[in-house]
């Protein structure tokens, strides 16, 4: 996998101050993406040791509040694997911090997928432009949904995370 950046106490990107990988591989191509250097799944910077020692340094902080996975898109297929490992070590080692995802895919194409549960916070569905609203918190288009992904798998049907609506 590779990826674009590591940013910190971003608060733009989830509840709180959050670390945000950047990762490199998107096949959405949404029309006015707000990061399309991020679309090459082969751009970017390989995602080696360093680069997990700099996430999981920076996600150890006392104030910030959890990770997000952005692009690009974390769900390309390419990303996948290495994104839910990194998923699973974040969950294990940081029980308390919260884990967003954003994605272009519908939630209804990814919620079967294996580690899908240890997400608490998932952003679905592509940027539309006909759509955009400023307005959303966490989002671009009034298309998009941010899930609550365990009250989502416990009750069957979507529910969306608090907080989310027009400013």
């Amino acid at each position: 996998m590779n990826y674009h950046n590591i940013t910190t106490d971003d608060m733009l990107n989830g509840d709180g101050l959050r670390v945000v990988l950047w990762v490199a591989g998107c096949n959405h191509h949404c029309k006015n993406c707000q990061n399309p250097e991020t679309w090459d799944v082969g751009g970017g910077i390989p995602f080696d040791e360093d680069a997990e020692k700099e996430l999981f340094d920076d996600l150890s902080k006392s104030h910030i509040s959890g990770i997000t996975f952005s692009g690009g898109d974390p769900l390309h297929p390419f990303n996948r694997s290495e994104v839910f490992r990194l998923i699973d070590r974040c969950a294990s080692e940081y029980p308390d911090k919260t884990i967003w995802l954003y994605t272009g895919y519908k939630w209804e194409e990814i919620n079967q997928l294996q580690g899908i549960e240890k997400i608490d916070v998932l952003c679905d569905d592509e940027f539309v432009q006909e759509l955009n609203d400023n307005n959303i918190h966490w989002v671009g288009s009034s298309n998009q949904r941010v899930i609550n992904v365990k009250d989502t798998l416990k009750k069957g049907e979507v529910v969306l995370h608090e907080g989310v609506g027009v400013a």
